[in-house]
């Protein structure tokens, strides 16, 4: 950390923002393995939420390495480093009043940790616990068949670890819910979140 540096408080809080907004700011962030449906679910909370008028942003994990996080691979400090930038980009949205969505794979506990340690009391987990022989039955990108024949180094549930959440706020199984029933269930169970404006 660079100690000739200091933080300016602002006038315009995130109080005054979330009141403006008339909503409560938070991160919803969903976890998986590829293919579980963590995308798909995201964009249906995402316009459920935008019909009842809250303002929001969607953090999908593709979308981000293409841009902000481009220069990262999947190497253990890489993976690290990508959860640790759309955390602290979570806590400024949040800042700005906004509900963001995140879908990432997010698959080692400590740095789900730490993102809720950076995003703080505005941070929910979403598991998506769809099972690793459902996610590569469908094999959506191809990135299962491709693990499997070494063509991909530290894949996720093939050559590397996804570790489950211990205390998620809501859990939510694409094998046995179809994807409005997700959004439902996330709805219901983060539903204090969005009693402000309501």
């Amino acid at each position: 950390m660079n100690h000739n540096l200091t933080w300016h408080n602002m006038d315009i809080t995130k109080s005054l923002r979330e009141e403006q907004m008339g909503q409560k700011a938070c991160t919803i962030w969903m976890s998986g393995l590829s293919g579980a449906g963590k995308s798909t679910i995201a964009n249906a909370l995402e316009k459920r939420l935008y019909a009842m008028g809250k303002k929001t942003i969607l953090l999908d994990g593709d979308n981000v390495r293409m841009g902000l996080n481009s220069n990262l691979g999947f190497s253990d400090k890489d993976r690290i480093e990508n959860i640790r930038r759309i955390a602290e980009v979570a806590k400024l949205m949040n800042d700005a009043g906004l509900i963001v969505i995140t879908a990432f794979i997010s698959p080692y506990r400590q740095d789900r940790r730490n993102a809720k340690r950076i995003i703080g009391e505005d941070f929910r987990e979403v598991y998506v616990s769809t099972s690793i022989e459902e996610c590569e039955r469908r094999d959506v990108k191809g990135l299962y068949k491709a693990a499997r024949e070494g063509k991909i180094d530290s894949f996720t549930g093939i050559s590397s670890p996804y570790e489950i959440p211990e205390n998620p706020d809501v859990i939510i199984d694409t094998e046995k819910m179809g994807v409005e029933e997700c959004v439902d269930q996330i709805l219901i169970q983060l539903h204090p979140i969005f009693e402000k404006s309501e």
